[in-house]
């Protein structure tokens, strides 16, 4: 089947029916109503404005709809704390009780309205530059502005719903901390810069080197962006420079390793395409646990709880004890394969196949420290001298699963730390 046909079908699947927008259309309709009646009997000066990929017209099927909607605040409320302000705003409301907070870097609020859809109100201040920005939500006004100016044809709009559908489906989508990917954002920004789905994946196959694009080509050279953009934020494989703000790298967030993952997933669908390439696919537990025990290596399965929001929060603690614990444990055994799994609750699951390393050199005290010498060949009969310090050579004796909960054991308090509630071998 031809990759355009299979597109048509997959567009089918992943675009919202007529129905379903009419449906959001109506609520949005009454809520924003209701919250504009609230700022002016509380005489907030304040306007709300719809976001997002529903304000883009990008919207896809992914679980429950989303919609951004923005408490646009003047900028005289800039000291102000403009997040409590909406949740008393939103207390006055009949969503009251349907309405939760959402910790960030600007507390915002989840209303959980059907099981269809959930909104979430966002406070911002009204800018008239993005330079003025205090936070990178106040941005989103000229974000959805810019889109809406330049994504007009039906069929750039149901490239970028195509594009944020793979995106998804390869676990590439989102700018929190454990994904590291493409945002909404950035996808329409790329899908519009190279003029289609199909044009924007065999882009992104050919990028080998640190790629700099500058859609409205506000700087004149690398250099130029170099002096005038955060070295931080220019670390990522892609430099994409914000149309609305020239100092933003909208891809910031973009690591090595989920570009790495989604340039192999833009080549296997270039070379083959099919709808799977647009379905989330699991982690097969059970053929990795048998493909570990024929080729004779340990497999683990750990869940993990956090105390932290769920969500991004959670997501973002959980991916961090992950790296950590995967650290600890390539101390001393091989790591052939390991995943991290997350499903925007507070748990998630990790799997490691590993072989015990033949042997571990174990770092001792200098040879000075006398107190501390005795003690290490003491606990360890193979130790040896190497330029001022001690060492010793051991076998790693515990399979992986006796190790993990002997480190458990040991580093309650560091798990602790790291908002880590539970730790087990399923």
């Amino acid at each position: 089947m031809k990759a355009n046909q299979i597109l048509n079908q997959v567009l089918e699947k992943i675009s919202p029916s007529k129905k379903e927008l009419d449906e959001i259309k109506v609520f949005l309709k009454e809520f924003i109503s209701e919250f504009e009646k609230k700022l002016k009997l509380m005489k907030v000066n304040a306007e709300v404005f719809v976001g997002g990929s529903f304000a883009k017209n990008t919207l896809i099927k992914k679980g429950q709809y989303d919609i951004d909607l923005f408490l646009r605040f003047d900028k005289k409320y800039e000291k102000d704390d403009i997040s409590s302000i909406t949740k008393k705003i939103l207390q006055k409301t009949k969503w009251a009780k349907m309405a939760s907070k959402i910790h960030g870097s600007r507390d915002y609020f989840k209303v959980d309205i059907v099981p269809s859809f959930f909104i979430e109100i966002i406070p911002v201040l009204k800018i008239n530059k993005p330079k003025e920005a205090a936070n990178i939500t106040d941005l989103s006004y000229f974000h959805v502005n810019y889109i809406r100016r330049k994504l007009k044809t039906e069929k750039i709009l149901e490239d970028v719903k195509l594009a944020k559908a793979f995106c998804h489906a390869h676990n590439c989508y989102g700018a929190e901390s454990y994904i590291n990917g493409f945002s909404g954002y950035a996808l329409e920004l790329l899908v519009y810069h190279y003029k289609g789905f199909l044009n924007f994946l065999k882009a992104m196959t050919k990028i080998e080197d640190q790629k700099i694009i500058d859609i409205e080509k506000q700087y004149k050279n690398k250099y130029e962006v170099e002096m005038n953009m955060n070295s931080a934020k220019m670390k990522s494989p892609i430099i994409l420079i914000d149309p609305t703000y020239k100092e933003r790298n909208a891809l910031a967030a973009l690591s090595e390793k989920t570009f790495k993952k989604f340039k192999k997933a833009c080549n296997e669908f270039i070379k083959k395409p099919t709808t799977g390439a647009f379905e989330t696919k699991k982690i097969d537990l059970e053929k990795i646990k048998k493909n570990a025990i024929k080729r004779k290596l340990d497999f683990v399965l750990i869940q993990t709880q956090t105390d932290k929001q769920k969500g991004d929060v959670a997501g973002s603690k959980l991916e961090k004890f992950y790296r950590h614990l995967k650290d600890e444990i390539n101390k001393f055994y091989s790591i052939s394969n390991s995943g991290f799994e997350y499903n925007e609750t507070k748990i998630a699951n990790y799997f490691f196949v590993v072989k015990k390393r033949e042997k571990i050199i174990l770092n001792g005290p200098e040879i000075k420290d006398k107190k501390n010498v005795m003690m290490f060949k003491k606990k360890h009969k193979k130790s040896f001298v190497k330029k001022g310090r001690l060492y010793a050579e051991e076998k790693v004796k515990k399979n992986i699963k006796e190790y993990i909960e002997q480190w458990k054991s040991k580093n309650n308090r560091k798990m602790k730390e790291m908002h880590i509630t539970e730790l087990k071998i399923i």
